[in-house]
């Protein structure tokens, strides 16, 4: 890798840290993303065919990547598909044979781009080059669990300049395990089981139940989504986004759900526009994160906020929605009470003070808009955050 630090085990350096290990042609990382799919990620040079393919619903039938997912294992492409139906795939049409390209190898990620969000890589060789032996896939297979567990730690380690390390609040249990989980129409986890398991019971009861109530709504729609605020035990609020497809064939006949836990001002924060570099129209977006993360406090406009991007206003709401899931509006407020919540453990500040600070018109407007997004006042949710925090140390 031609990198250095951190940025070494970025998503964009993957593919050629793989190709030192084992050679091949080309290759694909996808990842999860919030919004309830996989999104192609790198390389920068990905057909136009294939991404439009998986923004029209394609990465339902990619079974190579979703199985990959699912037994966190290597998988050749023949694992997941019998000939003729992976030769028949657009994956294959469009991807695959244009380029020449014959035998593919899909390998596990566990975080590529955001944490909690699984993956998965590609790889791909000509019918010259041959097959990857299984020694092969096993070395492929090393070097992905290197670049796991370095880009785990770039993401825990302090940023540059020794600066602490943005404060983390979550506390419906841990944030990564419990981040994305999928369900089918009986509502048993078919990925990420420990996950379900690892969130309050009150919580989990009250997704699993609107879970149930969609699959039964999904007829005669290919999906529903729905940006759901769960309150656990404590009353702390948990932000998730439930997409319920009515068939998802890369996973089984039926209906699934898939559970995902909106990242925070902080996760978002950590992307870069490199990470996607496939997908001009995501990587675009990025910097218009990073601006609304510098400037919430002021309330920048939305006119304001698409200028950094050079979209007009009406295109930039439309592809930040369709691509992040959720409104500028609502990621502006994400940064807000994300701010309030370190100031209020933090009891360096009156109430008052933080409302100004973090660009809430006065007192009463903060108390009003903090209750809405995590169920509990500025003061009770303090005083929950102390009491869960002892209760944890004794």
């Amino acid at each position: 890798m031609t990198a250095t630090g951190r940025d070494q085990w970025s998503v964009r350096h993957l593919l050629d840290g793989l190709k030192k290990a084992v050679p091949f042609t080309s290759g694909l990382v996808l990842s999860v993303v919030p919004r309830g799919a996989l999104q192609i990620a790198q390389p920068s040079n990905v057909p136009d065919a294939l991404l439009k393919s998986y923004a029209k619903g394609f990465q339902a039938e990619d079974r190579l990547s979703w199985q990959v997912i699912l037994k966190r294992k290597p998988m050749r492409a023949n694992d997941a598909y019998n000939r003729d139906a992976y030769e028949s795939t657009p994956y294959f049409q469009e991807f695959v044979q244009p380029q020449g390209l014959k035998y593919a190898v899909a390998l596990p990620l566990a975080a590529p781009i955001l944490d909690g969000y699984p993956g998965v890589v590609h790889v791909f060789r000509t019918p010259d080059q041959g097959d990857f032996s299984s020694a092969e896939v096993q070395t492929l297979l090393a070097a992905v669990h290197q670049f796991d567990a370095r880009r785990q730690a770039a993401r825990e380690a302090k940023p540059r300049g020794g600066a602490p390390a943005p404060l983390r609040l979550g506390l419906g249990g841990d944030a990564a395990t419990a981040s994305f989980i999928i369900v089918d129409g009986k509502l048993k986890p078919v990925f990420n089981n420990q996950g379900l398991a690892s969130l309050d019971n009150h919580l989990r009861e009250q997704m699993l139940d609107h879970a149930k109530r969609r699959m039964h709504q999904v007829n005669g729609h290919s999906q529903v989504a729905d940006r759901v605020q769960f309150p656990d035990s404590h009353g702390d609020v948990l932000v998730y986004r439930l997409v319920t497809y009515r068939h998802f064939p890369a996973l089984g006949d039926g209906p699934y759900t898939f559970l995902c836990r909106q990242p925070g001002c902080v996760d978002w924060g950590a992307v870069k526009p490199q990470d996607f570099q496939a997908d001009p129209e995501l990587s675009r977006l990025i910097p218009a994160l990073k601006f609304m993360q510098q400037e919430f406090s002021r309330g920048p406009t939305l006119v304001e906020i698409a200028k950094q991007v050079h979209l007009s206003p009406f295109h930039f709401h439309r592809r930040f929605t369709e691509l992040l899931g959720l409104t500028p509006k609502q990621f502006l407020l994400e940064c807000q009470i994300h701010e309030a919540k370190s100031e209020l453990v933090a009891r360096q500040k009156e109430l008052a003070l933080i409302a100004k600070d973090c660009g809430f018109a006065h007192q009463s407007h903060f108390t009003s808009r903090f209750k809405q997004a995590t169920g509990l006042t500025p003061t009770r949710w303090r005083r929950m955050v102390s009491d869960r925090r002892k209760a944890v140390r004794s």
